[in-house]
């Protein structure tokens, strides 16, 4: 008989449940129904949990001088693109072509997350992550939410930590 793999033992496990697993890491799986026809995936995540929206975490993925960089910002501001090629020693950051940013990582758009990803992107964490104790990002698929400590996103997916959020 053929062994399952961890992420077929794993009932409704995604790419970045099964890292966080993996790596021993405290977290929590928030699920909600996905509408469609809401404007914000972000806003959506905090309105279904019922979690401050500086507590919920989006996923961007920009093009810094060629390179496909992770931004995740709290969903209640935007990305300062400057303060984001600044983070990595870059010049000029633009957003990614959507369909680039999920052929890298392997999600669909709404559903991006920092962590298990296909091809490991650099990342950036906005600093104001540090102020709470936890935090809510994409666990892989729209609807599905983790929550963990900011620190612990930082470690496994080697984030730069700075101010690239604007209110």
């Amino acid at each position: 008989m053929a062994k399952k793999s961890k992420k077929q033992q794993q009932p409704g496990g995604t790419p970045a449940t099964v890292a966080l697993t993996a790596a021993g890491v405290a977290f929590t799986v928030h699920a909600y129904e996905h509408d469609p026809a809401h404007p914000s995936y972000g806003e959506e995540a905090a309105e279904a949990m019922g979690v401050s929206p500086e507590r919920v975490f989006k996923t961007l993925v920009a093009d810094v001088d060629g390179d496909l960089t992770v931004a995740v910002v709290p969903v209640a501001g935007s990305l300062d693109l400057k303060a984001l090629a600044t983070a990595v020693g870059g010049k000029r950051a633009a957003m990614a072509d959507p369909a680039a940013a999920e052929r890298t990582t392997g999600y669909v758009r709404g559903g991006i997350s920092p962590l298990g990803q296909r091809k490991r992107l650099r990342t950036v964490l906005d600093a104001s992550a540090d102020g709470h104790a936890t935090i809510c990002v994409s666990a892989g698929r729209r609807g599905l939410e983790v929550e963990l400590a900011p620190g612990d996103l930082a470690r496994l997916t080697d984030a730069v930590v700075a101010p690239v959020g604007r209110a």
